[in-house]
């Protein structure tokens, strides 16, 4: 069987910064052990494949795979897909298209809108499928000190604590001082595994205050080894899950707020997330993520 697939770089404007993206077309006749084969094969962050929707108002099916793991939702792999897939069907007319894209997840049907304009990168945004909810508690800032290599006093910043949310997708989120901190983090494999493994959650997303461009909010790195992932160039269900921690911590006032989220710059792969979190009486009403996505290749592959 020969499948045609495409490669991204998503959440960047300019190919080869960004996380990559695998999309394999045509996979309604392959089952879940071949679909982790390849998505092992590709060795990207995710690999996603596109199958005829259940709903007849729908885009895609869509299943996302790590190198170890099936995912029920992922941020770059839907931004990439549905980038990929308006900018495939849905061509722009006078050098401008816009599109609504719906995919169906695991996590169910994820609205995409999407913004197509002649001589620049694909813009993709989606409301969160689910409101970002704390899931029980971070592990002790001394065990995760030891995981990432740190000093626990370079856990935490002003108010801001290690927690674990999801919205989607569980992370445990941890502050860290300073952008000289955060740069020398790292999986510690000795102590990784007395911190995480009664954590069912995905990795560690850690963040700081300072950062490296002024237009940006936060400086991040994500490690999940567990999930074949040593380190994520950009992790968009994290940062669907962070706007839970920014409306804690940051408690931002009645309105609409967009904060970027700059991360993958130790890895050589800038990239740049948009949140957008609502609050309306206090509450977190709405989450939205946003992102660019580029073409880099395409080709068929044997199966």
């Amino acid at each position: 069987m020969r499948l045609s697939f495409h490669t991204l770089d998503v959440f960047t404007t300019t190919r080869f910064g960004g996380n990559p993206l695998a999309v394999v077309f045509d996979a309604d006749a392959l089952d879940t052990a071949t679909m982790q084969t390849v998505a092992r094969e590709f060795n990207l962050s995710e690999t996603v494949f596109v199958m005829k929707p259940e709903g007849p108002a729908h885009t895609a099916r869509i299943r996302i795979f790590t190198p170890a793991a099936e995912m029920p939702f992922a941020g770059h792999p839907t931004v990439g897909t549905a980038a990929l897939l308006a900018e495939l069907r849905s061509p722009a007319v006078s050098g401008e298209q816009d599109a609504i894209i719906v995919l169906e997840e695991k996590i169910g049907p994820v609205r995409v809108g999407v913004k197509l304009r002649a001589g620049s990168a694909t813009l993709a945004e989606f409301d969160a499928p689910r409101l970002p909810e704390e899931e029980g508690k971070a592990p002790s800032p001394d065990r995760l000190a030891s995981a990432l290599g740190l000093i626990e006093s370079e856990i935490g910043f002003e108010n801001h604590r290690p927690t674990r949310y999801t919205a989607g997708n569980p992370f445990i989120f941890v502050p860290v001082a300073t952008l000289e901190a955060i740069a020398k983090a790292h999986v510690a494999s000795s102590h990784w595994h007395s911190a995480f493994a009664d954590e069912n959650a995905v990795g560690a997303f850690l963040y700081t205050r300072q950062v490296a461009h002024t237009t940006s909010a936060f400086h991040a790195r994500m490690f999940a080894p567990h999930h074949g992932v040593a380190e994520d160039p950009a992790t968009g269900s994290a940062a669907a899950a962070f706007a839970g921690v920014i409306h804690r911590f940051d408690e931002p006032t009645e309105g609409v707020h967009r904060r970027v989220i700059e991360q993958g710059f130790e890895m050589g792969r800038p990239s740049l997330i948009t949140v957008s979190l609502t609050v309306t009486q206090g509450r977190l009403g709405a989450v939205r993520i946003a992102g660019h996505a580029v073409r880099v290749s395409q080709g068929t592959i044997e199966i």
